[in-house]
């Protein structure tokens, strides 16, 4: 997954909101959101087993991207869709030094964390409020993270509960000039959707959480050539 934002108890009616883009290549073997045996509400990675972002029922939730930096990936390292999946079973943290860079956000009944293995293992808790996340330093979003962090701004202030307002979000194709730091994606990669017959958007997720933890996951996926080509939406409950 490339970029995401979440919204975080910070609206009355929403307890959580997600809004997330997953880029992969689109010959990666994926499977489509489902329920897990274990619990797991997600997608799969059927290359390596884990998953980009997954919940459960105990009021769990974790969304992980890579983060780019110079020398990385490194080939044998293991993958990171696992850090998911010990999150949402509740299993010990694995060693950071055995991952590529990522930055994985997780959500429980004990509040919000951005977790990173770069430059140095840490956690922090996350603020309630908007929180927006992509491939580069998670203090320094790019352009797209803060594109989609707007819109998900926007769409809680007018008061919607129609997620259609949050995949168009998903689903903006926009150019976006030059990072500034020039550390950021390139002209082709910018957009918050990438359409790319190699490497593209492979799918839209949009979580919505109310007070009442009553919740909806919708998986909106993409063909090679960026076209909807499969949705599944679950319910669930939280605590």
């Amino acid at each position: 997954m490339c970029v995401a934002a979440l919204s975080w108890a910070a609206h009355p009616r929403w307890r959580l909101v997600v809004t997330a883009n997953r880029d992969e290549f689109h010959a990666r073997p994926t499977a489509p959101l489902a329920r897990w045996d274990n619990g797991v509400i997600a997608g799969r990675d059927l290359e390596a087993g884990g998953t980009w972002l997954g919940l459960n029922e105990a009021g769990r939730l974790a969304l992980v991207t890579n983060f780019r930096l110079p020398g990385y990936p490194k080939p044998g390292l293991a993958s990171r869709g696992g850090l998911v999946v010990d999150w949402l079973l509740d299993r010990p943290d694995p060693d950071g030094a055995r991952l590529n860079p990522f930055h994985l956000l997780r959500i429980g009944p004990g509040g919000a964390s951005h977790v990173t293995n770069q430059p140095q293992a840490g956690s922090q808790a996350l603020a309630q409020g908007l929180h927006g996340v992509s491939n580069g330093h998670f203090d320094q979003p790019w352009q797209k993270t803060q594109r989609l962090t707007g819109a998900l701004g926007d769409w809680l202030t007018a008061g919607s509960d129609d997620p259609a307002g949050l995949f168009a979000a998903l689903a903006d194709e926009t150019e976006l000039p030059p990072e500034v730091d020039s550390e950021g994606p390139t002209s082709p990669f910018s957009p918050v959707f990438i359409r790319n017959a190699t490497y593209g958007t492979r799918c839209s997720t949009v979580v919505l959480v109310d007070a009442a933890g009553h919740g909806t996951i919708i998986e909106r996926r993409f063909s090679a050539d960026g076209e909807k080509c499969g949705e599944t939406a679950l319910e669930f409950l939280w605590p």
